[in-house]
């Protein structure tokens, strides 16, 4: 999709990406069509059975190395996957959550053996990944999880919850922010890896109910005694979660900034179609002045949102993209998501409205952006710490 006349940088370009690229909506076409989705809002999940086709496909593991057991690649998979999903309206399924927020964790921390034992059971689709931060009493203040993890001999017993889980329902590979010295603060911070098929004391609360991106499962995730074994620290030592979120973050706020610019994109092309075809006081709705000054501002919004995002994209596969950058990709493309979606639904009219039209669950979609990966309120304190 190039709704929006805009070259792909270079590094974009590369005839691999422009094949894998098809490739991937091919495979998006066939097993997450406009009927699967609408299965999916029904269920509010994915079928496990699809994680399982990602992996046959090569889909999951995407930027991993080969020896290693993933794909091969390396971001601009990851910037493929998420706007095949996101121009196909198929990103309610929590793929890029799996490939490009948990991996990383395990390759870049993670010992040889933890590589070995979870990487090529994340890449074939046997684990499904989710990471659980988020607590009842703790948003965006990581330091304040209350989970904790304490060591009892050679295993970790895991107790506290968790909130506003993405992939909860399905996954069986949880990466848990606990405290592991309650004492430290934030250097008492640890990443444990709960595998819970046959975990005892771990529950799934609700599937919850959601005002959008209801086709992905979100729920809460309670831990009571859960005993963990003393090798699925992250990184095999205690108090270096803190420092591994914060150099992880960054990615997963370019990535929320990444599918911001597809959804959007996707509206503009559903808008387009929509006042090419509708007519109102004798004439298309696109022929009014006001339509086309108000899709004049979409376009110039979106194309410096998407030149933005190409850049950071450049800066994060030469491993200089730092927090704050990413921080104001991740609020402003994000504020502009929520501002053009709201623009195109109006000129939608009363149909805008109507959960049949795509632009409608856009409009449902984009509001959580703006919450999730942290806050763009906490977006901003971050960048204004630098001025």
């Amino acid at each position: 999709m190039n709704v929006l006349n805009v070259p792909e940088p270079d590094f974009m370009q590369e005839e691999e990406i422009v094949l894998f690229s098809d490739s991937v909506g091919k495979w998006i076409d066939e097993h997450a069509s406009p009927e699967a989705v609408q299965s999916w809002l029904a269920n509010s999940s994915v079928p496990r059975e699809l994680w399982n086709a990602s992996g046959d496909a090569g889909l999951l593991g995407l930027s991993m190395p080969e020896e290693d057991g993933g794909m091969g690649g390396d971001y601009r998979h990851e910037v493929v996957l998420m706007r095949q999903l996101g121009w196909k309206g198929a990103d309610h399924f929590g793929i890029s959550l799996h490939n490009a927020i948990v991996m990383p964790y395990i390759w870049h921390y993670g010992t040889a053996e933890q590589k070995a034992r979870w990487l090529p059971r994340l890449q074939s689709g046997e684990l499904v990944g989710a990471i659980a931060m988020t607590e009842p009493g703790a948003g965006s203040d990581l330091q304040g999880v209350k989970t904790t993890a304490i060591k009892t001999g050679n295993q970790y017993v895991v107790n506290g919850s968790k909130t506003f889980i993405t992939n909860g329902q399905l996954a069986n590979f949880i990466i848990v922010v606990a405290k592991t010295d309650p004492s430290e603060g934030a250097k008492g911070t640890s990443l444990i890896v709960v595998e819970t098929d046959g975990a005892e004391g771990f529950e799934r609360g609700r599937n919850l109910h959601k005002i959008g991106m209801e086709g992905n499962d979100t729920s809460e995730l309670f831990f009571n005694d859960v005993k963990v074994p003393g090798e699925n620290i992250i990184g095999g030592g205690e108090g270096q979660g803190f420092i591994q979120l914060m150099q992880q973050l960054p990615q997963e706020r370019l990535n929320i900034a990444v599918q911001g610019v597809a959804a959007a994109e996707r509206g503009l092309q559903e808008t387009l179609a929509y006042v090419k075809e509708r007519k109102a006081f004798g004439k298309r709705v696109i022929d009014f002045q006001n339509t086309q000054f108000k899709l004049a501002e979409v376009k110039t919004k979106l194309t410096v949102a998407k030149v933005f995002v190409d850049h950071c994209m450049g800066l994060h596969l030469k491993g200089q993209l730092d927090a704050v950058t990413a921080s104001m990709a991740k609020y402003w493309v994000t504020d502009i998501q929520g501002e053009v979606i709201d623009e195109m639904l109006q000129l939608h009219g009363g149909y805008g409205y109507m959960n049949e039209y795509p632009i409608a669950q856009l409009y449902k979609d984009a509001r959580v952006q703006r919450i999730y990966g942290g806050t763009n309120e906490i977006m901003k304190l971050l960048i204004a710490r630098t001025l």
